[in-house]
């Protein structure tokens, strides 16, 4: 595990040899604020697809994908049920759904009952990801107050997935991290900065 005092003598580097087809990330409170610290400096030319889940209010009409657009050199939308994964996209959960990956790499969206208090629920995307992707999947869990994510961060963990959780000393709300890092140890402990370091790193050989 990379810890947040020596990230910066990993991150260089970090995604050699790892072959990543999409990125999964996981956030609640404080998590507008941190995705968007994280994605508005990937580049233009970005292939890699992005698929998120953010703790929402049922029925709140969510303006992520607007927001995001018009700050990232990508696209970005909310995922619909049966839509491929395709690349260079970021895609949003909408709220009152539970977002799945289905093994034909399509989304699947469902009314099961909430996750940890929430739906949409980080670990279902998160385990359902990994046993789409396998070891080709990153998970990303950022700052959060509860313990969802830590579950399908381990599940990403298992599958041979690469896992990458926010430092929590810089995190909003870091019991989410906390009960990341309390289940298994993940292969990046790191602030955000030098996740995306590692994220532009994972698309560049995603591209080869």
């Amino acid at each position: 595990m990379t810890g947040p005092s020596d990230a910066s003598k990993i991150a260089p580097g970090a995604g050699e040899g790892r072959v990543v087809r999409v990125v999964v990330i996981g956030a609640s409170a404080g998590g507008v604020d941190a995705l968007l610290a994280l994605l508005s400096g990937l580049p233009v030319g970005w292939r890699l697809p992005i698929v998120v889940v953010l703790h929402l209010p049922e029925q709140y009409q969510s303006r992520l994908p607007e927001v995001f657009s018009q700050r990232l050199p990508f696209a970005a939308r909310e995922a619909e049920d049966k839509l491929p994964v395709a690349d260079g996209t970021l895609y949003f959960a909408p709220s009152g759904y539970h977002l799945s990956i289905e093994s034909d790499l399509c989304f699947s969206l469902s009314c099961e009952p909430p996750v940890l208090f929430s739906r949409p629920a980080i670990d279902i995307l998160m385990g359902s990801a990994a046993d789409a992707y396998g070891p080709s999947l990153a998970g990303v869990l950022l700052t959060g107050a509860n313990e969802d994510g830590a579950r399908g961060l381990l599940l990403i963990h298992e599958a041979g997935g690469l896992t990458i959780v926010q430092d929590p000393a810089e995190a909003q709300a870091p019991a989410m991290p906390l009960a990341a890092l309390a289940l298994h140890e993940p292969d990046h402990v790191l602030p955000l900065r030098e996740i995306r370091m590692l994220l532009m790193q994972l698309d560049s050989t995603h591209a080869l």
